[in-house]
């Protein structure tokens, strides 16, 4: 039989189960990303081996791409506070802070135990430092109206960082092609962090706002048909990531400020959700093919080879690199102790650090080094999924029923919410 029809088999039967099962799953301490990587482990060659599919690099970088963008724009349209450093706190001391002491103790940890040049050991830290925005959604907002300030930090973070760890995965592969910093530093530092950077920016407010004021004309003349009026986020999307590429700015970046945009210039709450509720649909369906295909990669020759240096690295991320970094960042924040810890252990790593991965496969990446640095990152994923797939149910219970409601009243901030 072909093997393309048995893999549709397969995943159609999964999105059976895990949907009507859901209500169950949600109750397990078990996320939905854990499920799909022990599926996609049995489904592989050390299991059934019904799935035998091998992408190459560049498939999934575009995969991981797609996910990654569709998965920004959500993180945005979920973004209610107003635009001042004091409703972003929590974001800018985790983007501004905990991002680069992340990166760089990974950098340290790849150049003094790995005995990694520091060019390709930066480019390690920026693969691994960016949370992710696709597997972490049972600790993010669910909706506009969540008010919570874990959520609201986690979520804008994860919006955020896979798109400014960007210029440290340049720079990274810059040193890979020329030891040299000098010939090519001035230009990191003024296109690929300056330029890059503040184009995502004006093109995720430019062409969100364009797209929002053509719909709103036309929908006052003849409005669209309902079924299809929902794939205006997709187009904004698209049109948002593939511009700002073509300017050479972080199509990333864009695509978060743009989901801001869009939510802001619709005043009818139900345009809003409804356009939320359709990008978390086509996400969900993406993160199962994603997470199915990381658990058939999966080679036990090759996690041998690479697991000391990869339980080093991932021990330190998780266990200390993180929550260190985070107590560090968030000094002087009126947060509760407990929720800076858990900022420090909801940093789940997961497909944005695929996409990178690949992209610097792409971009000089190769031999033994592209080996280590690619099961490193392999084994972190992993262990991060079952970690926080296991733990982030019980915690986040934990963390509504005796935090929560304490924030509110500690750190009072204004919202977009009732002035929709």
């Amino acid at each position: 039989m072909d093997i393309y029809i048995i893999d549709l088999f397969v995943i159609g039967f999964l999105l059976l189960i895990v949907t009507l099962g859901s209500g169950w799953i949600a109750r397990l301490p078990l996320s939905f990303a854990l499920i799909y990587l022990l599926v996609g482990i049995l489904l592989g060659p050390y299991g059934v081996n019904l799935i035998q599919l091998r992408p190459d690099a560049k498939f999934l970088e575009r995969l991981t791409e797609f996910v990654v963008i569709v998965s920004l724009f959500s993180c945005g349209l979920k973004m209610n506070r107003r635009l001042n450093l004091w409703s972003w706190h929590s974001t800018v001391r985790l983007i501004g802070f905990l991002m680069p002491i992340s990166i760089f103790a990974i950098a340290a940890v790849g150049h003094w135990l790995l005995k990694m040049e520091w060019g390709p050991a930066i480019l390690l830290g920026a693969i691994l430092a960016p949370t992710d925005p696709v597997l972490a959604s049972e600790v993010q907002l669910s909706d506009v109206e969540d008010k919570d300030e874990l959520r609201f930090g986690l979520t804008s973070e994860g919006g955020l960082n896979d798109a400014l760890a960007f210029p440290f995965v340049y720079f990274g592969i810059y040193s890979l092609k020329d030891n040299n910093w000098e010939n090519w530093f001035k230009q990191w530092v003024f296109v690929d962090l300056i330029w890059a950077i503040a184009a995502g920016i004006i093109m995720g407010i430019v062409v969100a706002k364009a797209i929002v004021w053509i719909d709103k004309r036309l929908q006052n003349h003849r409005p669209a048909d309902e079924l299809m009026e929902d794939f205006v986020a997709l187009g904004i999307i698209l049109l948002t990531y593939s511009l700002t590429e073509f300017v050479n700015g972080y199509g990333f970046l864009a695509v978060f400020v743009a989901g801001i945009v869009a939510q802001r210039s619709y005043r009818d709450p139900d345009k809003r959700n409804s356009q939320l509720e359709f990008t978390e649909r086509i996400e969900k369906l993406m993160e199962v093919g994603t997470i199915l295909l990381l658990g058939t990669l999966l080679r036990w020759e090759a996690i041998q080879a690479h697991a000391g240096e990869a339980l080093l690295v991932a021990g330190l991320l998780i266990f200390v690199i993180r929550p260190v970094g985070s107590w560090i960042s968030t000094i002087g924040d009126r947060l509760y102790p407990a929720t800076r810890w858990l900022f420090g252990w909801f940093g789940i790593r997961g497909v944005g650090s695929i996409y990178y991965l690949c992209y610097a496969f792409g971009n000089g990446l190769k031999d033994e080094l592209g080996e280590q640095i690619a099961w490193i990152t392999y084994i972190t994923i992993v262990i991060s999924v079952i970690l926080h797939g296991i733990s982030a149910t019980p915690l986040i219970n934990w963390y509504d029923r005796n935090i929560k409601s304490r924030h509110a009243n500690v750190n009072p901030v204004e919202t977009l919410v009732d002035k929709s």
